[in-house]
């Protein structure tokens, strides 16, 4: 996890600066810090398919900064993503203590020994997706919240599964108090995947197993997308894209990551 600098310009010196150079100069952390001091510069977001509280206006040049320096220049291309990144508030989906970093390039801790994946990461993961309008989404490992409601800005039926009870529970009181009606959460170990809801057009694991869940493989649709972490905790770990079609299964080799392990149940 990066840290954060112990010095930085005054804001008054700070004010008079675009956003967007702003952010690039001294981080986007710093940024959502001036937009807490000073509400009255931003004007009211506009309505899609999730109902933004009036607060999350004093975080939108933050959010276009985060896009454009962290998201946009490493090479997600796909305009639908960028604004789903640029639309979902993700400070109400880090702990108040994490707020003044919502924004910042690395993951987050929400407790219980999980986190909130880096903005990029959860871009890079959604752009792979490749989630059309119509589409049924799996998601295993609700965390927050967070993920699943970039899904639900791309697609009207998001399915989510998270297996600590206390997180499932207040990710789905925040995506039900943000007004995300669409997306359907349960307590569960996901490795099973939700095969009432079975089959389905995509499918993301947001946590990284030792292997590919076979049950999650058999709830794809075919021609159906599955974007995954593997490898062992604390160990090198690969991201694959693994698509289903005709009976084949044809796995992609994307990049190096690192995630923390899929929790099963029992453990």
């Amino acid at each position: 996890m990066m840290s954060r600098s112990s010095s930085a310009p005054r804001l008054s010196l700070a004010r008079g600066l675009a956003p967007a150079l702003l952010a690039a100069l001294l981080g986007v952390g710093w940024w959502v810090m001036a937009c807490r001091e000073s509400p009255a510069e931003h004007s009211a977001g506009t309505e899609t398919s999730v109902s933004e509280p009036a607060s999350a206006d004093l975080y939108l040049e933050a959010r276009r900064a985060m896009v454009k320096y962290q998201i946009a220049i490493r090479g997600i291309e796909n305009p639908e993503v960028l604004a789903a990144m640029e639309q979902v508030p993700r400070h109400e989906f880090v702990p108040p203590e994490e707020v003044e970093q919502a924004y910042d390039d690395h993951p987050l801790p929400i407790g219980y020994g999980q986190t909130i994946s880096q903005p990029y990461i959860v871009a890079l993961m959604t752009e792979l997706l490749a989630v059309e309008r119509g589409d049924k989404v799996l998601e295993i490992g609700t965390g927050s919240g967070y993920q699943a409601a970039v899904l639900a800005q791309l697609t009207d039926e998001v399915y989510t599964v998270e297996i600590i009870p206390e997180l499932a529970a207040s990710a789905a009181e925040r995506l039900q108090r943000l007004g995300y009606t669409q997306i359907h959460t349960k307590t569960a170990d996901g490795y099973y995947g939700w095969p009432d809801h079975a089959p389905f057009d995509a499918i993301i694991v947001t946590a990284a197993p030792d292997h590919v869940p076979p049950p999650l493989i058999e709830q794809l649709k075919d021609g159906g997308r599955l974007v995954i972490p593997v490898g062992p905790p604390g160990g090198y770990q690969t991201l694959w894209r693994i698509t289903k079609s005709g009976g084949e299964v044809v796995s992609e080799n994307i990049t190096g990551v690192i995630f923390v392990p899929l929790v099963r149940g029992g453990r």
